[in-house]
Formats: C-alpha cells, structure tokens, sequence
C-alpha cells in the first residue's frame, strides 16, 4: 500500500514538472529551464523548511495559532541570528515563496523582487559557518535574462508561470512524504535533461542505478561511516545515494565534494539542501581536484564513490611539480597530459582510509594501454591496492555509449589477487540504452562479496598472474568468454546426412527409370 502511494505520489510530481516544461520549453533551453526550475524548486524549499522549523517551535510551547507566514518583519527580525545559527540561512516571512506566490502576477517588478530576496537569502549567511554553503546558491537563476523575455513584462510573464508551476507541486510537508519529493524532483529533472548535460552544462549525469552499484560496493559490510567523499561530484548524486544507503545519521562526519565547473557546483550544493542534508553535513568545494584539491584537512575518507571524467586532458608532467605531489609521487609517473583517469585514481586512493573502500567508473583504455598508464598499473597491483574490477555493459550513460568499468581500491585486503568480474551482460534494454535492474546490481554485489570464481564471470586472480600478463587489468583477459553459438552434434549431422544422400540415391533412381520407360 505504501509502496503504491509513493509511486501515485511520484508521477504525480513527474507530471507537474512536464506541464511546466511544456509551457516554458518554447522559450528556454532544457539546461537553462533546468537551472530556473531547480531555483525555484530550492526557494520553496527553503522557505518551507525555516516556516516549518519555526512553527513547530512555536506550537511545542502551546501557541497552536501561530504561522511563521503572517509575522510581520519587524517582529521577525529579533529571531535572524538564532535562525542563522540553527538553518545556516534565514527568510523574512514578507519574503517566502507562499507570500510571494500570492502577489507575483500583481508586482509589476516582481523581477527585482525575487532578485532582491535571493540576494538577501545570501547575506544572511555571509560572516557564519554556512556562508560557503549559500554564496552564489542563486547564481544561475537569473531573473532578468533575455532567456525569459525580450521585454520586463514578458520576463514577469514567464516567471509567474514559474512560480505558479513550482506552487501546484503537490509537495506537501517534506517530512511527512513517502517520497523524498524535493529530492525526486531535482532527480527527475537531471534525468530529462541528462542527454545534454555535457555539452551545455559541463556535467555527465550518473544515472541512478549506477550510483546505487557504486554505492553498494563502496559500502558494503558498513552501516555507519566517518566520511564519503567524490572528487568530481558533479550534482552530487553519488554523495546522497550514500546518504540514503547508509542513512545520513549514520555518515558521522558529512559528505565532501569538489567541481570545477561553477553551474554544477551551484546544483550540487541546492542538491544538498534538497535532500534535507544540513549546511554543517557537507563541504562541497569549486575548484580543479587534480591541481587544486580543497580538502587536505578532511582526508582521509572511508567511503569515495566518484564518475570522474573521462579521459580528459590536464598539465600532467607539464608541471613538473606535480611529479612530487603526495598523491601522485609514489607510482613514479604522471598520467598522460591527453588522459587524466589515472590521476583520479591515484588521487582517490591518497584519500582513502586504511579501512575505506573507493568505487570509481573508469574508462577501459586505461585498464590495458601502456606508457605511463602501464607503470600505474604496475605501482597499484604491487602494492595490492586494486580489490576488483567490474566490466558493465555498453550504453549505460547519457552522452557516451562506450562499456565502462569499475575499479574498486582497497588499502587493508585478506588477499594478494584481484577479483574480475564481467557484468557485461547484466542489464537491459530500455531504448536506445541499456540499463541495471535491482537484479542486475544485486547480482553484481553478490559476485564482489563473495569473491569466487563463476565459470564466464568470475575470477580471482593472484597478483603475480596480473604481473606476468603485463599489468593488464582488462576483464576480458581473465575471464573466459562463454561460446553462445549452438552446439553442433558432428555424429547426428554426419547420420543426417547419410540419411539426404540415401534419399537422393532413391530420387535418381526413381528419376532413371522414368525417362528409360519413356524412351523405351
């Protein structure tokens, strides 16, 4: 029963959200609406989420009658600093996104108003411990864009519709919801928009399903951890898959992340807050990990799940520098300038606790090609440092259809191999693309924690096997691949044969005989 509420509960927002993008799409771009919707999304959030925290507050005490919404300003303004402390943010009542709703198609500069209550949602937090959480939250929201309109009034046209659309979510109380409806929201979004993202906002969205794997495998054998980490985070889909694998009480000290690219950033940390993770449970940090990495003072981590770009270029050995970077120093060697992934799993595994787990999705050229790419290989077999490697099936992600892989490092094993596993035909087919079920993913786990061979899928390899075979960590090279064709039964075929040709002997015979009658 609950189960069926939360799916009516579901496609209920999912249809919401449609509508509204059927009646803006003919004037903003997916990527852009995408940013508008969200904004707006996380307004009405967060204006519910202090309305709320204030009232129960206030209805603990026995004043049933009191609604944060009708307080007048002046009044509100002696609880700011206390707000602030507890929220990390704090809204006027003349300011949330029902009051608004409630005058938009009446303020002729209803524009500069919801510029202004942004704006001044962001103070609030400059000068305290949020104020990196907040700053630049509304950035990519901008009220007074062309994008909207030509005109002010055309602007205001569209944002009314927004507000509206954003108002007719039925929502209700994100805490009573038997969906987490804010979160679903913003997930349903990524996915509309998810074949773009790459090229119109710097951003590979990790389907779910792969986030729930990545998860799984980083966190097996857990239920509580000190801190989950992703390098390139992205929206920050990965961090709360394991917020809600783990439960976020269960994360004792919060969720990191870094992005280099600003929009992401902005819809990662609105992502955050979505989800009902509090300013103090996360540090989301904008800048390039590779060169730049912003969490020195975190490391190290027990859980890092990441889908880090592929095969992007950097300085690598340009900067000589880096050759003596900690993170990198101990395999000898930099990735190649043209393909970074290495330097994501050598910088993963720096971070790594002695007792952590890191999943990350790789792209398969780096488990076989030499070089520089070789000589990691070599420092991570050596030191036993790769736990596993999955092989998944091609066209899981938007905007490649190339099979990637899983690689998962551990620092403390109880053995010296490697497990391989060839997942690539647990999937399918939905489209054009190929997608995990919750069969699939379990079968997978099962095989990771079992950790035995599986005749065509399994196999746990010795090291020094891996060493012979020239560090080649490609799963094909140790997995035998079944032979699907049809079996072939040579003495039946012969038998059926004989059988044609005695046949045939017959017919010409047969065939002999009536044209000598007929001659004769």
């Amino acid at each position: 029963m609950a189960e069926n509420k939360k799916e009516m509960e579901r496609a209920e927002l999912h249809r919401t959200i449609w509508a509204i993008a059927d009646e803006m799409r003919g004037a903003v771009d997916g990527w852009d609406f995408k940013a508008y919707i969200l904004g707006m999304l996380f307004y009405r959030y967060i204006s519910e989420n202090i309305t709320n925290y204030i009232n129960k507050g206030e209805w603990d005490t026995g004043n049933t009658d009191f609604g944060y919404a009708t307080l007048d300003d002046d009044t509100a303004e002696s609880i700011r600093e206390e707000m602030v402390g507890v929220k990390g943010f704090f809204i006027l009542p003349s300011q949330l996104f029902c009051n608004i709703c409630k005058v938009c198609d009446k303020d002729a500069n209803l524009n500069e108003t919801l510029e202004q209550i942004f704006n001044s949602i962001e103070a609030s937090a400059k000068g305290t411990e949020s104020e990196d959480d907040f700053n630049g939250l509304f950035a990519d929201v901008d009220v007074n864009s062309n994008k909207l309109g030509a005109t002010v009034i055309k602007r205001n046209e569209k944002l009314v519709k927004l507000l509206r659309g954003i108002q007719q979510m039925n929502l209700g109380d994100y805490q009573d919801n038997t969906i987490d409806a804010f979160g679903d929201a913003y997930e349903y979004l990524m996915g509309m928009y998810a074949s773009n993202a790459g090229k119109s906002g710097g951003e590979y969205y990790t389907p779910q399903e792969v986030s729930e794997l990545l998860t799984r495998l980083a966190t097996l054998g857990k239920t509580e951890v000190n801190k989950v980490y992703d390098p390139a985070c992205g929206s920050g889909s990965l961090l709360l898959k394991a917020a809600k694998i783990l439960g976020k009480d269960n994360v004792r000290q919060g969720f990191y992340g870094q992005e280099i690219n600003l929009t992401t950033y902005n819809l990662c940390r609105i992502n955050m807050f979505l989800h009902d993770i509090d300013y103090d449970k996360f540090d989301i940090a904008c800048e390039d990990t590779l060169l730049s990495p912003q969490h020195w003072d975190d490391e190290p981590f027990e859980v890092i799940v990441s889908n880090p770009p592929y095969s992007i270029k950097w300085k690598g050995d340009d900067d000589i520098t880096l050759i003596n970077d900690p993170r990198y120093a101990p395999a000898g060697v930099l990735a190649p300038k043209s393909k970074a992934d290495l330097a994501f799993i050598m910088h993963s595994l720096a971070w790594l606790a002695t007792n952590g787990t890191a999943s990350i999705v790789c792209f398969p050229g780096i488990m076989y090609r030499g070089g520089a790419e070789k000589k990691i290989r070599q420092y991570l077999i050596d030191n036993n440092y790769v736990d596993c490697v999955i092989q998944l099936p091609d066209n899981l992600f938007f905007g490649t259809s190339i099979a990637t892989c899983i690689m998962v490092l551990k620092k403390s094993k109880k053995d010296n191999a490697t497990l391989f596993i060839d997942a690539s035909r647990e999937c399918v087919k939905i489209t054009n693309n190929n997608k995990l079920t919750p069969e699939n993913i379990q079968h997978i786990v099962d095989y990771f924690a079992e950790r035995k061979d599986v005749d065509y899928v399994c196999k746990l390899v010795e090291n020094e096997v891996v060493a012979e075979n020239g560090y080649n960590l490609s799963v094909s090279t140790y997995v035998e691949q079944e032979d699907t064709r049809e079996q072939v039964d040579i003495v039946k075929l012969n038998e059926e044969i004989a059988e044609i040709v005695a046949r045939e002997n017959v017919l010409r015979a047969e065939i002999d005989k009536i044209i000598a009658e007929i001659g004769g």
